[in-house]
């Protein structure tokens, strides 16, 4: 908990005032406060109006005759709280949070009557009251354990606020974002991401649909990190389910922030956040837009058998990316009669990627002459998205905790990728052109789900039942093409050559039911089980291309059975505050149609990546024992796990024979990715991570992990192993009430791969951040990879073919953001809100 003290009268809202400087005041003094007893007191607090859950809100005792303090709990994310091993006697019980009016309450605990409940506490929103003397505003803490998850509050942690969703999740624990933009946990990417507990279209780290990098940080309130996800979510993501949580405004009024960031070399990007509450509705509405230029370069070597020829090549790449995305959004929040509410959203966004590579060639066979080629590549990828939703929630105020919820909600992705490649054979001290090729891949997918939720205290109110249904359609039917152009009747005038061109189609379909079931054991026990069951069905098909062996179709159906379970017991007198953790879920990762998709498109003019139409899912069993510590204000977690995948799913680079002869002398070693199922792996590991502050101006995060990596021998050999170590630290220093400094750094140690491995990288950067204006406006300075020691290298060796390739995106990037804050909004402490972090690559 931290404080922040001005002398001056100021006119602020009402959330800073109601109770937040008895809070912060008197929390310090707990270490000195007595408990030890047989009493307990529990309960939860609902919205006044909506009903909805107030979570992290504070509940501070007080002994009733003098007022000193006796302890304090924090309610969960489901608005729950309790204290326990209280002296019998009167109390006073008094309710913080700074979005609310204090709430006091006085009990009194008896022989007879131990233990009090409070159930169904209703909070009314604060309002602007005037203050004369002393401003204290308490910070929620940065990672709070609920029962099978892990929740980070954005606002507090200065390394991710002010960048986009990719920058975020480069500071949350067990995640890691590599310099391509791609999202993995524990070492692998099979991640589902989530907006708002939704499927948005968000791929990671890939081209299509809306990327992390289009998602503004400050849209962010909190990321749920769910290792072991309960059977309420979907199967799908081995690794775990990381939910972006945005914000939502529920002061009265219009309110919002508008922001200006300016980058070196040509990158400017900007948002508007507006929302304005009147009566039982609160309207939302916003604009993300950026146009960034990042430049790149890249260096790789190759070395083939052939049969009884070893050819050597070299490529050397130069480049730049441009990225212009637009997005608007608007939604609206309503609040019906009979503790019922409904949401509706719509978000429409642009991107356009521009894309240019010029490649100088080597190529030499044995030990003969070495012949040299020239290349570009160029793309120019236009993707649509529109994203709508709608949720109705319903609670009863004569049942409390029962609730029905549901939602439906869609997203509709349209994507042109055409993809030009040129070659230039030197010829003295010229060059003679060669014909381009273009490929145009033209994509309409379409995701639609709906889901129905209902939970239901049990009679005894000692635990509960939660029960759903839900079905997924996602289908690419329509306009889907790939088309292919070898040669051009005027410069980027081509024409698809219908023997090599095709139409595709895929639909898939995933109806799913659950249940879990929550009890406490007791007064230190609680545990949760449940099960799920997903049945897919997949269809696809491939038309056209005269003579092309692939055509065909692609049918799979399988019904899967999910359990997971988890069992908590808490240690110490106070909930929270000492806690160990047991949870195994069983999940599974579907391949998605382009890595099925038997159809060659090339990365560049000597590599490309073909589908795999046998391609199945893969599953695994994952195992997780945690532990919670808080000593004062600090909080140290770690954590053991191991997850246990068969059918395992890896990428495989062979080199096509064929087409490399066919390209002829001097035009390289053509190389091609795909995908297959492979053994069974396991992974074995444990992070640990430690939330400290060393001063009153500083704080200290770390957090480290230590995975065993094993992948499987690909048929041929014995399974390889690695250990894979990760480390975060970041430093938040408050040099002034009104100025902030944040230093973060990471690394990643060097990684399997099916074939190789990925060389180890990592960054550091820094930030400022001054308030202006009373805390209307805010000013900041950015340096991401001040070092500019960020780049992506790999390594491949089989019998056939050894490889090693160095790409280096621009990320030294300094920014400057202005932004300022409308309404009752205002620059919180800690925080930074403007500048987003540089990146070059596809991923951001």
């Amino acid at each position: 908990m931290k404080t922040f003290f001005t002398a001056s009268a100021l006119s602020l809202p009402g959330r800073v005032l109601r109770g937040a400087a008895l809070v912060s005041l008197l929390l310090p003094l707990g270490a000195a406060a007595q408990t030890g007893g047989p009493g307990s007191v529990s309960g939860s607090l609902l919205e006044d109006g909506s009903g909805k859950p107030v979570p992290f809100s504070d509940v501070v005792l007080l002994r009733s005759a003098d007022s000193t303090f006796v302890t304090a709990a924090q309610t969960t994310e489901q608005g729950a709280f309790r204290a326990a091993g209280l002296p019998l006697g009167t109390y006073l019980m008094r309710v913080q949070d700074l979005n609310y009016k204090a709430l006091r309450r006085r009990f009194t605990l008896t022989e007879a009557a131990p233990a009090a409940q409070f159930p169904g506490l209703k909070m009314t929103a604060a309002t602007a009251t005037k203050l004369s003397e002393v401003v204290v505003t308490a910070q929620k803490a940065t990672v709070v354990e609920e029962l099978g998850k892990r929740v980070i509050n954005v606002e507090k942690d200065l390394g991710s606020v002010g960048g986009t969703a990719a920058n975020v999740l480069q500071n949350v624990p067990s995640v890691s974002v590599d310099v391509n933009g791609t999202v993995s946990m524990r070492g692998t990417s099979n991640v589902t991401i989530l907006i708002d507990g939704k499927p948005a279209g968000v791929s990671n780290g890939g081209a299509g649909g809306q990327r992390l990098d289009q998602i503004p940080a400050s849209r962010i309130a909190q990321v749920e990190v769910i290792t072991n996800p309960s059977a309420k979510y979907d199967a799908a993501g081995g690794g775990g389910v990381i939910n972006l949580i945005t914000k939502k405004e529920t002061r009265n009024g219009t309110n919002g922030t508008a922001a200006l960031n300016l980058g070196t070399a040509d990158k400017y990007s900007g948002n508007l956040n507006l929302s304005r509450k009147q009566g039982k509705a609160t309207w939302q509405a916003g604009y993300d837009g950026r146009d960034v230029t990042y430049g790149s370069k890249g260096h790789s070597e190759q070395m083939a058998l052939l049969g009884p020829e070893t050819v050597r090549t070299t490529q050397v790449a130069a480049g730049n990316e441009i990225h212009r995305n637009h997005s608007l959004r608007a939604g609206v929040d309503l609040q019906l009669p009979k503790d019922q509410t409904l949401s509706l959203s719509v978000n429409a966004g642009t991107e356009r990627n521009i894309e240019g590579e010029s490649q100088e060639l080597t190529q030499q066979t044995n030990n003969g002459p070495v012949q040299r080629a020239r290349g570009r590549q160029d793309l120019d990828v236009q993707v649509k998205v529109l994203n709508f939703g709608s949720n109705y929630r319903r609670t009863w105020a004569e049942h409390k905790g029962r609730e029905l919820s549901a939602n439906f909600g869609g997203v509709v992705i349209d994507a042109n990728v055409p993809v030009v490649q040129r070659q230039y054979v030197e010829a003295g001290s010229g060059g003679a052109p060669q014909p381009g090729t273009r490929q145009l891949l033209e994509l309409l997918a379409n995701i639609q789900f709906a889901q129905v939720d209902y939970t239901r205290p049990l009679a005894d109110g000692k635990g509960r039942l939660e029960m759903g249904a839900k079905v997924e359609h996602q289908g690419n039917r329509g306009a889907n093409k790939f088309g292919y152009a070898a040669s051009e009747s005027r410069p980027n005038d081509f024409v698809d050559d219908p023997n090599r061109s095709l139409d595709y189609t895929s639909d898939q379909l995933v109806p799913a039911a659950y249940v879990t079931y929550q009890r406490p054991l007791g007064a230190k026990w609680s545990a949760q089980a449940g099960l799920r069951s997903e049945y897919t069905i997949l269809s696809g098909s491939i038309r056209g291309g005269v003579g092309i062996q692939q055509r065909g179709s692609l049918a799979q159906d399988y019904l899967n059975f999910f359990p997971s379970a988890t069992i908590n017991r808490e240690f110490g007198k106070e909930p929270g505050q000492n806690r160990l953790q047991l949870s195994y879920a069983r999940r599974l990762n579907r391949p998605n149609f382009m890595q099925q998709l038997p159809l060659a498109i090339y990365q560049d003019p000597r590599s490309y990546r073909l589908g795999n139409p046998r391609l199945r899912a893969e599953f695994s069993h994952n195992i997780e024992l945690g532990h919670q510590l808080n000593l004062g204000q600090a909080t140290i977690t770690s954590t053991v796990f191991a997850r246990i995948t068969t059918n395992s799913i890896q990428r495989l680079r062979f080199v096509d024979t064929m087409a490399t002869r066919l390209a002829g002398p001097g035009a390289g070693l053509v190389t091609a990715e795909t995908y297959d199922n492979l053994g069974t792996t396991t992974n074995l590991g444990a992070e640990f991570s430690l939330n400290q502050p060393l001063a009153k101006w500083w704080r200290l995060n770390a957090s480290t992990s230590l995975y065993r990596a094993q992948i499987a021998g690909n048929g041929i050999g014995n399974n390889r192993t690695a250990l894979v170590g990760t480390a975060r630290l970041t430093n938040n220093f408050t040099l002034r009430p009104t100025l902030d400094v944040q230093l973060s750094g990471n690394v990643r140690s060097a990684s399997l791969t099916a074939q190789g491995r990925q060389l180890a990288w990592g960054q550091m950067d820094i930030a400022l951040r001054q308030r202006l204006f009373s805390d209307r406006a805010a000013l900041t300075l950015r340096v991401s990879d001040v070092l500019n020691t960020s780049s992506y290298r790999t390594e491949i060796e089989t019998n056939a073919l050894t490889s090693t390739r160095y790409a280096k995106d621009e990320t030294r990037v300094g920014w400057l953001g202005f932004t300022w804050y409308i309404g009752a909004s205002k620059a919180k402490p800690g925080r930074i809100e403007a500048a987003p972090q540089g990146g070059g690559g596809f991923g951001g």
